[in-house]
């Protein structure tokens, strides 16, 4: 009777789990069917390639290019990858492989509070003290509102979802791989950098991709450092590196800056920019799972 009972309750949780999963499905798929249906007029009235490759975004003239906003948010992604992925991985190696408990208890503390803190505060804090600092950077027409602000502010905000996912990965590599290399003679550093990160690389990556999204998807931070001009990002000079000083916009801006106000194609223009900022995300992901697979082979 007993053994019974017990057989009726795993398989009440396993169906309870494997619609809970469903249920997670269904309203991923749900929201992008709900874009996607609200976009389609946008898509078939201006065209998938000329909003796509639209370098011009003027509502009042039915004028609608997403080329801008793509670029703006592929470069402050990068850049606060580019900026925050080292520095994260790099703390999450302290926590993990080298600080002892009583820095780590510090330090862990610290980095999870950061997670905590609202959007607008980053985008506050950016405003106040990064942009001013920027501006003092003489190159003509540097106003510090630009990518490289935006992309710090990122760097800082994507911080704790790559370094805690990366801390977990690393310490769930199992102890008998650094023994092993520690005993053929390997140093502390080797062992890291040659055993225990290519053992948690799958976890490591999944941070990154978790960081990616995070990027990609802020909007409150942005709009207050990025100075919100729908213009391709150019060198401010012949250096090829004011390109960070150049204002911009993203895709969550543009959506954040004219939901409001908007109506008719413009509305559905906006919902178009949801859909383009969708698929970007799954192709991130969909990169990532394949780069996973591949090193695993």
């Amino acid at each position: 009777m007993a053994y019974k009972s017990a057989r009726l309750m795993d398989r009440g949780v396993k169906g309870i789990l494997l619609a809970a999963a469903f249920l997670a499905v269904a309203i991923v798929f749900t929201i992008g069917l709900f874009i996607l249906r609200q976009a389609l007029p946008a898509f078939s009235q201006i065209g998938v390639f000329r909003l796509l490759s639209g370098t011009e975004w003027r509502p009042s003239q039915s004028i609608f290019g997403l080329l801008p906003m793509i670029l703006g948010s592929l470069l402050v992604t990068l850049g606060a990858i580019v900026m925050g992925v080292p520095l994260a991985l790099g703390c999450a190696i302290l926590m993990a492989e080298i600080a002892p408990r009583s820095i780590t208890a510090v330090i862990r503390p610290a980095v999870q509070l950061l997670g905590g803190i609202p959007s607008v505060v980053f985008g506050l804090f950016g405003m106040r003290v990064l942009v001013p600092l920027i501006r003092q950077i003489p190159v003509p027409s540097n106003t510090g509102f630009s990518i490289l602000a935006a992309s710090i502010v990122l760097a800082v905000m994507i911080l704790p979802t790559i370094t805690t996912v990366s801390e977990d990965a690393i310490r769930a590599v199992s102890g008998d791989y650094r023994d092993a290399s520690l005993a053929l003679g390997a140093t502390k550093w080797q062992t890291i950098v040659g055993v225990v990160l290519p053992a948690a690389r799958s976890g490591i990556v999944a941070s990154v991709v978790l960081g990616i999204g995070r990027a990609l998807g802020e909007t409150m931070a942005m709009i207050m450092v990025i100075g919100n001009s729908v213009i391709i990002p150019q060198p401010l000079n012949d250096n090829p590196l004011t390109i960070l000083l150049s204002q911009a916009r993203t895709l969550t801006g543009n959506i954040a800056v004219e939901i409001g106000y908007s109506s008719g194609l413009q509305t559905n223009a906006l919902y178009a920019t949801g859909v383009v900022l969708f698929l970007l995300t799954i192709l991130i992901n969909s990169l990532a799972h394949a780069l996973v697979k591949e090193r695993a082979i």
